[in-house]
């Protein structure tokens, strides 16, 4: 028996497939509405929230394997506590049920944000180190803080894995994370920053995290990413697939740093989210590459192209809009 957090998003709806199609058993949990999976008749669903130590004590009765896909993706100050309860205090709920029990492994979805950056190091391992007194971005902060409960449980026994994905991509709920990359394009915004970012496709971090939680690695963390690229080259092959015009007008680091302190201003006069903040502006800016060496040796996986990765979520999503299944939040 196999038990998904977070069954809802990009991950967890493309791992909760899988595994239904490899023939395992599965037990989700939701909070307001089971999702619209299409194999969502085939899933266990079970109500509660990760919050609740005594209903994933419940959970985890029966179940060898868990999937810890929940978290919360968040760059506006007004999260920062939110981040905290999901990305930390959820995670050690997690490993306290998962030690509760017997022969269970649990593989944790941390991030890349969660990765060091060592002054002057261009390309990022596993092994680079969390500079505990730089700053770090309150999403990052509360990922490797939830990395930290993981290691905590392996201390205790706990059989686990971890792996940090890049940008995930793939055809998912519009307003949601990483999918918002390609509704910004959709709806023919005009600007792009002038770095870089690290993207893997959702079906290959999916197959990563099957083959590291059925073997024997265990208290092993893995990056997962295809390669890296700009941002203009991200929308302009984002904008080809969905036929929009493509973001033309570069914004220069000294702008983005005006633009998020009047975003600042603007959300506390009015109390609204900001559209840019320091993080967002600052992360947009940066341009590290992430070795997937470890992840490829342990696995042999073979990343696919972002090109065809590009291509192939556009083309899920502009299927969903012909078949009148718009994504929430575009126009017809």
């Amino acid at each position: 028996m196999v038990f998904v957090t977070g069954g809802s998003g990009l991950i967890g709806s493309f791992l909760i497939e899988a595994l239904l199609e490899q023939g395992h058993a599965v037990k989700a949990c939701y909070r307001n509405q089971v999702p619209a999976l299409r194999s969502a008749a085939q899933v266990q669903w079970l109500e509660g929230d990760i919050l609740d130590p005594a209903f994933l004590r419940n959970a985890l009765a029966g179940v060898h394997y868990v999937f810890h896909c929940a978290g919360l993706v968040s760059y506006a100050p007004q999260d920062r506590e939110l981040l905290k309860q999901v990305n930390v205090e959820g995670t050690a709920n997690i490993v306290d049920a998962c030690l509760e029990q017997q022969d269970i492994k649990l593989c944790h979805v941390s991030s890349i944000a969660a990765v060091g950056r060592p002054k002057n190091a261009r390309v990022l391992t596993e092994e680079s180190k969390w500079d505990a007194a730089a700053e770090h971005a309150a999403y990052a902060s509360s990922k490797y803080l939830g990395e930290l409960e993981v290691w905590r449980g392996v201390a205790e026994g706990l059989n686990a894995v971890i792996v940090n994905p890049s940008v995930v991509l793939g055809p998912a709920d519009w307003n949601r994370s990483s999918t918002q990359l390609f509704k910004y394009v959709y709806n023919q915004n005009a600007f792009y920053t002038v770095g870089s970012a690290n993207f893997v496709d959702v079906r290959d971090v999916v197959a990563a995290m099957l083959q590291l939680t059925f073997s024997d690695i265990s208290g092993e963390r893995f990056i997962l990413n295809a390669g890296q690229m700009t941002y203009k080259e991200f929308f302009a092959q984002a904008a080809a697939c969905l036929r929009r015009k493509a973001p033309s007008v570069r914004v220069p680091p000294w702008l983005a740093e005006a633009v998020w302190r009047l975003e600042h201003a603007r959300s506390w006069l009015t109390g609204s989210r900001p559209l840019i903040t320091k993080d967002t502006a600052r992360v947009s800016a940066k341009s590290h590459l992430f070795s997937n060496e470890k992840v490829r040796k342990a696995t042999g996986i073979a990343f696919r192209p972002l090109s065809e990765t590009i291509t192939w979520s556009c083309g899920q999503l502009l299927e969903n809009i012909s078949g009148d299944k718009v994504p929430q939040g575009l126009p017809d």
